[in-house]
């Protein structure tokens, strides 16, 4: 198991809090696996700061795929993407 630390924007990272929001999707250049813990950190884009708030997640599932347009089609080639289902630790 290991802790897998990742910025999140305020509305994400919120919705994640309140268990709207259960599956995460990742540029893929990191590993990852199920039993894994995925530390949200809220960050600030227009402050460009950390807010301090955080929250803990349990990898449940993952999927690997390259079929999602967020990030340029070098980056997609290079890395694909994660899809993460996220439980409570």
């Amino acid at each position: 198991m290991v802790d897998i630390r990742k910025k999140t924007w305020p509305a994400y990272f919120q919705k994640v809090l309140s268990g709207e929001k259960k599956v995460e999707l990742r540029l893929a250049d990191f590993e990852c696996k199920p039993g894994d813990v995925l530390v949200l950190e809220e960050w600030n884009p227009e402050t460009k700061t950390y807010t301090g708030r955080t929250t803990r997640k349990k990898v449940s599932y993952v999927m690997k795929t390259k079929d999602a347009p967020f990030w340029t089609k070098e980056e997609i080639e290079k890395y694909g993407y994660l899809i993460m289902q996220l439980d409570n630790e």
